[in-house]
């Protein structure tokens, strides 16, 4: 059945490549450096190979007709228009013979034996650059397609990841994760429960389906503060795509449907903690420990710089305290000036970080994109999400590293009392913005003048 399902769901792709590279479900977000390179060399081969055959069999004929008919023998319908479509693979809508809507992702043909043609160039073409540009370092970026695209091209690998994850984060009910079925998935096709829902970045959706926005940038928030800081199990690649809500019909709640899970990064436990300490610091304002669990995480005296990146704010806002403020308009375009003007070091930096920080990088990034389209980001919400996980973390390590009880009760109890003040703090924001609130303080200030 497995080896059936390989066969026929493969052909089932060559048969609708010819939407790939012509329809409106193509997201740019999707073209990654070794993405975008692979799109050029490869292109009007595999445009050429999806119009014209069928694994060598004419397009159109009986015995292409035949082979795309055996299809029906695993589903009641499949749907040719894909859902999505990328430079690896493309999503079809189907429905099983025993009636379960499924979604069916399928490899497009030759990406594994060009993969490494196109890895192999790229490599050539930085050295070319970097002799032209002595200052050009990113020669980082084929080290990690080296590492990252095998593990994107093995489906059944995301399939283990989408398991590991939702039971990871099983105790956020408002999380779904497509549930994988194995006795039909391979390494160039997964087999998963069909979800669909809005984009996670579209607020007008949102707006229409009575979705409150704040709570979904909240609850991302704490699903990534959960994976970074206390699993150090990253889902990489939160584009909008990947990251869809829906508003459940029967609870009313709204839940966050988190796809393609290829590519995860694993931090070590003595990263996950100098993250930890550094974010903590980047919170407080505490401008020593900034200078020093940056300089530990592999930023040198280049530590400033790597704050502003890792926060997207100025200098000054780090100084000040990142969650005084939001950005305004003037610090967003200082941001992007600079980033243009230190080029040169930024290149550096992300030469020195260790590998493990690129690609939360890259999320922070994407993360942060879907903020702005929101309109809440830089909340003090998502910094008290923050701080919180911080917090367990730390705690956690402190604990598994003590062999004194006396030790870890002082731990525990140090961590319930920081965890209480947040709680604390969390529950003065939100009466100092609710009409409760303004009418508790309008109050208590009347009863402190009465006393006079």
């Amino acid at each position: 059945m497995a080896r059936r399902a390989l066969k026929l769901a493969s052909l089932a792709a060559a048969a609708s490549g010819i939407y790939l590279y012509g329809n409106k479900f193509v997201d740019p977000n999707d073209f990654g450096v070794v993405r975008v390179g692979r799109a050029i060399a490869t292109t009007a081969v595999i445009t050429y190979d999806y119009l014209t055959s069928l694994r060598s069999v004419p397009y159109g004929s009986e015995e292409y007709d035949f082979l795309k008919s055996q299809i029906k023998e695993l589903f009641l319908s499949f749907e040719d228009t894909p859902l999505g479509a990328a430079s690896l693979a493309q999503v079809h809508k189907a429905v099983l013979q025993d009636g379960r809507t499924v979604a069916v992702k399928v490899q497009h043909p030759k990406v594994q034996a060009q993969s490494s043609k196109d890895i192999l160039l790229m490599e050539v073409l930085l050295l070319v650059v970097k002799q032209i540009f002595p200052d050009f370092e990113f020669m980082w970026l084929v080290e990690e397609a080296k590492k990252n695209l095998p593990l994107e091209l093995d489906f059944l690998n995301e399939g283990r990841n989408a398991e590991k994850v939702a039971h990871m984060l099983k105790n956020f009910d408002f999380l779904k994760v497509p549930r994988i079925y194995w006795e039909l998935s391979t390494r160039r096709v997964l087999l998963m429960e069909f979800m669909e829902g809005g984009q996670v970045n579209d607020r007008a959706y949102m707006e229409r389906n009575g979705i409150n926005v704040n709570e979904i940038s909240r609850n991302l928030g704490k699903l990534y503060s959960e994976m970074i800081f206390v699993n150090g199990f990253v889902h990489c690649d939160p584009h909008p795509g990947n990251v869809l809500v829906k508003k459940c019909p029967a609870s009313g709640k709204a839940h966050i449907i988190l796809l393609d899970h290829g590519l995860y990064q694993v931090l070590s436990e003595s990263f996950r903690m100098d993250y930890c300490r550094l974010w903590q610091a980047l919170i407080k304002a505490d401008m020593k420990r900034v200078q020093k669990y940056s300089q530990r995480l592999g930023a040198g005296n280049l530590y400033p710089l790597f704050a502003c990146m890792l926060t997207a704010r100025s200098w000054e806002s780090v100084n000040r305290g990142i969650d005084r403020s939001p950005v305004s308009a003037s610090e967003d375009v200082e941001i992007r000036s600079n980033a243009a003007a230190y080029l040169p070091q930024i290149t550096q930096l992300l030469n020195n970080v260790p590998r493990q920080m690129l690609l939360l990088l890259k999320t922070n990034d994407l993360l942060r994109g879907i903020e702005s389209a929101l309109h809440t980001r830089a909340s003090a919400s998502s910094f008290l999400n923050m701080s919180r996980c911080c917090i367990r973390a730390v705690s956690t390590y402190q604990r598994s590293k003590s062999h004194s009880f006396y030790r870890k009760v002082q731990i525990s109890f140090t961590e319930a009392l920081s965890l209480w003040q947040i709680n604390l703090y969390e529950l003065f924001l939100w009466l100092k913005g609710s009409q409760l609130g303004s009418w508790v303080i309008a109050l208590l200030s009347r009863t402190h003048h009465s006393t006079y």
